[in-house]
């Protein structure tokens, strides 16, 4: 088994220590040694310079490999209403999965994050047999502050563990909204979850909502509540119809499904194949090229962002422009324009200190 080894930026003299250290690091990765998976996700999700520079050079590394096995994994997106059972559908479908002889990674996106700038560990106390399972892995992915940083230490983890040798990665988002569109773009197949109600069925299941799921699956149709679960999931189909009518689009369909029973799980994952089959080989690789282009703007938004906090010049100019504003002295526009300018002038000074 490969030595686990991580590059530790603070202790690495010089480029052909870090070099070693890297490539050693990304044989380890390979090799599938969960500790050093663990630690290159620490890595990417890092918002230091030095960890930034080392992690493109980590992923080059992965990506360029000869046997390299990223991109041939199985990427699925998993959402749904609030309540819904999601940690407990990610766990069934996950055992179902790691029976059949798969090896599954799971990456839990917590939006609320976004705020408290990290992401809890709840996930594995939850899906407490799946986190023992030595074919599976379950990790947390903070946002790093925005959604962006959640879309860039995602894309990049997945990028990691399809390295490893994981062949299904599943990408869990905690709640609704902007970051199901978030995660929608990272992934192959987009399941969405949702459970029988009383009343309007439809209510809460946004238009939006619809359009982005490949896959719907009504969760905890069991007991009693199976013939409700039965009524969602044919009102459901009737909503998709309206959706998709008069196009040759992939029409999602809806099916029920009983995570606490593990009913329904292996049917779920075959409409799940079936979606990538209907894209075909094909389909699939142009949907991930067109995934990539738009990460790549991410990063670059990403990126500006940074500089903007960073920068010491620019900072002066965005307290004095936030002054100016609440004083009234200044109209919002203005401000932006300041700070813009600011940016454009640091980063023509750093290019002329670099000649």
């Amino acid at each position: 088994m490969a030595a686990d080894i991580t590059p530790t930026p603070t202790r690495l003299t010089n480029v052909s220590e870090q070099m070693t250290h890297i490539e050693e690091l990304a044989d380890a990765i390979r090799a599938g040694q969960r500790t050093s998976v663990s630690r290159a996700i620490t890595l990417v999700e890092s918002r230091r310079d030095d960890h930034r520079s080392q992690a493109r050079v980590l992923l080059n590394n992965l990506v360029s490999h000869p046997d390299s096995r990223v991109g041939k994994a199985v990427r699925v997106g998993i959402s749904g209403v609030p309540g819904v059972g999601k940690s407990t559908f990610v766990e069934a479908l996950g055992t179902h999965l790691t029976k059949t002889d798969h090896k599954v990674a799971v990456l839990a996106v917590d939006p609320s994050s976004v705020r408290t700038g990290g992401s809890v560990l709840g996930d594995k106390t939850r899906m407490a047999h799946l986190s023992v399972d030595p074919n599976a892995y379950i990790r947390p992915s903070p946002s790093a502050g925005t959604l962006g940083g959640v879309a860039r230490a995602t894309s990049q983890a997945m990028t990691i563990l399809e390295a490893a040798g994981f062949d299904v990665v599943l990408v869990e988002t905690v709640g609704v909204g902007q970051s199901e569109i978030t995660v929608a773009g990272m992934v192959d197949t987009f399941l969405f979850l949702t459970i029988a109600r009383t009343g309007d069925q439809l209510q809460g299941i946004k238009k939006g909502i619809l359009e982005i799921a490949d896959v719907l699956a009504v969760n905890k149709a069991d007991g009693e509540r199976v013939r409700e679960a039965e009524v969602t999931a044919r009102e459901l189909s009737g909503a998709l119809r309206l959706v998709y009518a008069g196009t040759q689009d992939w029409v999602p369909p809806v099916l029920t499904c009983s995570a606490l029973e593990s009913t329904g799980i292996d049917t779920v994952w075959n409409r799940i194949i079936r979606h990538r089959e209907f894209m075909g080989p094909k389909g699939v690789a142009e949907k991930r090229t067109s995934q990539q282009g738009d990460f790549m703007l991410s990063l670059v938004r990403d990126e500006l962002e940074q500089r903007l906090l960073r920068d010491p010049s620019v900072a002066a100019v965005r307290e004095e422009a936030k002054r100016a504003l609440a004083a009234g002295e200044l109209t919002a526009g203005a401000g932006a324009d300041a700070i813009v300018e600011a940016l454009d002038a640091a980063t023509i000074a750093r290019a002329s200190a670099s000649d």
